[in-house]
């Protein structure tokens, strides 16, 4: 039989080497073996199917409980800070993330000697909403009406909505880019939204890389004129609570190995699982901290 290597195996299947180191120390690539510190995998190996879990997620009954009962101190509050300072720092926000947690415990903003965005503020309490808007709403499948309804909480009351052509709880009504990329043509979001929903739909029990996928490709075609990361990254949080798998939160420290991979998605998987597995390590950490 022919052996080769994690990285010729990782190459072949698509998956990033960590992926693949994963599987064989968990023992489901068959017949793999370990010679000092190196994987041999046989050649003919298949890609192993990632079990899909059916339950409830204990994660989500909880958020429910502390956001109805507003325990302070608790996973809930931290996932609120958290949550909402990464995903707004990454696009811009310069509201730190004391300033972020002053506003989520005191619905009050303290600033010395520096100037701040008034929309930095607004959309962090929107932003705040929409978490909980994902904490309640959880148990119906994606529609449009229920990513527009959370781009509407994200971007009520800012600057924008005062803008007649910004459109704000509704597609784009001229062309964007991300990263210098061109995204979708306005005419046709609404047709490659309602087919990316159907297929994301029609899976029973999608995967942790089918979540993903889902948001590649949603912000591929970045529906909305501005918001697209911040709700994305909401609906991907949303899936992982909805169908049992631990959620994660992009961190600034993640965000250029974020953006690569988005844009290698189509070449080699593995650049942006290995950084949304990351993510979710560093997120096992805090729920085992709350136990």
């Amino acid at each position: 039989m022919k052996y080769i290597s994690v990285k010729e195996w990782s190459q072949s299947h698509g998956v990033s080497e960590r992926t693949a180191r994963n599987y064989c120390a968990q023992g489901k690539i068959e017949g793999a073996y370990l010679v000092g510190k190196t994987w041999n995998i046989p050649s003919d190996a298949e890609l192993p199917e990632r079990k899909r879990s059916h339950k409830t997620s204990p994660l989500l009954s909880v958020l429910r409980a502390q956001k109805n009962s507003k325990l302070k101190g608790s996973i809930y509050h931290r996932i609120q800070i958290d949550l909402t300072y990464n995903s707004n720092h990454i696009e811009g926000s310069r509201l730190t993330h004391d300033q972020t947690r002053y506003i989520f415990e005191t619905n009050t903003i303290g600033v010395i000697d520096n100037a701040v965005n008034v929309d930095d503020i607004i959309e962090t309490t929107n932003h705040f909403r929409a978490i909980d808007y994902i904490i309640d709403e959880t148990d119906a499948k994606l529609t449009e009406a229920y990513i527009k309804h959370l781009h509407l909480i994200l971007k009520s009351g800012t600057s924008d909505q005062r803008k007649d052509w910004f459109n704000v709880g509704e597609y784009k009504r001229f062309p964007n880019e991300v990263g210098g990329n061109d995204t979708t043509e306005p005419e046709n979001v609404h047709k490659e939204i309602k087919a990316l929903l159907k297929e994301y739909n029609a899976k029973k029990r999608p995967a942790l890389e089918d979540i993903i996928d889902f948001h590649q490709r949603f912000e591929a075609i970045h529906p909305f004129q501005d918001g697209n990361g911040r709700v994305g990254r909401l609906i991907m949080f949303r899936e992982c609570l909805r169908n049992a798998y631990v959620p994660f939160i992009i961190t600034d420290e993640l965000k250029m190995f974020y953006y690569n991979g988005l844009r290698n998605w189509s070449k080699i998987k593995g650049y942006l699982m290995d950084t949304c597995l990351t993510a979710q390590d560093n997120f096992k950490c805090l729920l085992d901290r709350f136990r």
